[in-house]
């Protein structure tokens, strides 16, 4: 069976400010040390699976020019601009009809185009585990990834350890973002992954799924499948989608469907949630600082410094995150990378949007 990818690239990266902007989100940075943007190790990771032509980008409207220039191989068509963002069941929703239109049926890979992974062949090797799975009967899988510490920030996956399907198990539940001690009980059992948001499918099992499940959404989609190529796709696209509810696809579907299976990934996955992450994903000193750009450190200890070409010269500092941009310049502890988003909406209060 043919294999595709839909790419899910339309977010705003608010915890990256001030190098995440409106116009230039996170996906669309560099953000490691070998010069290839977010979006574009996304689309490489999975090339010896999925040729570029079956490849489809979920994005923005405003974001089809990146992609473009970013993505030169990748057929304009496969482009696929949501009007307004509206969570992952109508971004899913919206690909699988677009590649319903093209292929008659086929395997559908879903993967959100800001994640890191360290190993990418064990990456690959879950993919076709996943995909021999999702190939029989309307399986839907989802990648969980073996927790290595009680993490209160991702949902979790309860799986049944018993009785394997090609190294997958059957999932016995989704569940919230758990309290510390919740997480630790999590941890400690062996019977939790964390939920890292990819998937696995065919596209008629997620369609069918969303009919059962979303009615009402399938409906929409069914028209917009219908005007796709035509003149009109456009006004419809635009009339149907924002009539759609916001709705992730772990509520909206997985949390109610049957034959749900959950792969455990052991590739060094990272979701790069917040600029604490870049002490993950890059090289500390022996002071423990990840330093970037033209920046002197002078007694400064486990911090992360992201300079450009103005000289950030620290004496006598700890745990803090420096980021300097064209225009502003982040200062924030280490511990509080999470309220950044605070400084975007303290902006749109003061109509500062210049720097958003």
């Amino acid at each position: 069976m043919k294999i595709t990818a839909l790419i899910m690239a339309g977010g705003r990266g608010e915890r990256f400010w001030p190098r995440s902007r409106k116009n230039l989100p996170k996906q669309f940075l560099c953000l490691t040390d070998n010069g290839k943007t977010m979006l574009q190790l996304t689309v490489e990771r999975i090339n010896s699976l999925v040729n570029i032509q079956d490849v489809y980008i979920a994005t923005n409207e405003n974001y089809k020019k990146l992609v473009r220039e970013q993505l030169p191989e990748l057929p304009e068509e496969n482009i696929i601009s949501e009007p307004l963002g509206k969570n992952t069941a109508p971004c899913i929703g919206l690909g699988a009809i677009y590649m319903a239109k093209k292929y008659e049926d086929a395997i559908m890979m879903v993967l959100p185009s800001d994640h890191l992974i360290k190993h990418n062949k064990m990456f690959v090797k879950t993919l076709k585990d996943a995909i021999e799975i999702a190939e029989k009967e309307s399986n839907l899988v989802t990648l969980g990834i073996a927790p290595t510490y009680p993490e209160t920030g991702y949902g979790y996956i309860k799986f049944d350890t018993e009785q394997p399907l090609n190294n997958g198990y059957a999932v016995d539940c989704f569940v919230e973002k758990p309290n510390y001690e919740l997480a630790k009980e999590y941890v400690n059992t062996g019977e939790y992954l964390w939920n890292s948001g990819m998937f696995v499918w065919k596209i008629s099992s997620i369609l069918m799924n969303i009919e059962k499940f979303m009615p009402e959404m399938m409906q929409g989609l069914e028209k917009i499948k219908n005007a796709i190529g035509t003149e009109d796709e456009i006004n419809v696209l635009n009339k149907e989608f924002s009539e759609f509810k916001s709705e992730s696809v772990d509520y909206g579907i997985m949390e109610k469907a049957n034959h749900i299976y959950t792969i455990p990934g052991v590739f060094g996955w990272d979701d790069v949630g917040s600029w604490k992450a870049v002490e993950r994903i890059k090289q500390t000193n022996e002071f423990g600082n990840t330093v970037t750009g033209n920046v002197i450190t002078i007694d400064t200890k486990n911090c992360i410094i992201e300079g450009q070409k103005k000289l950030i010269a620290t004496v006598g500092i700890e745990n803090l995150v420096i980021v300097d941009a064209e225009d502003a310049t982040l200062i924030c502890h280490k511990n509080n990378t999470g309220d950044i988003k605070k400084i975007l909406e303290n902006l749109k209060i003061c109509n500062r949007t210049e720097y958003i």
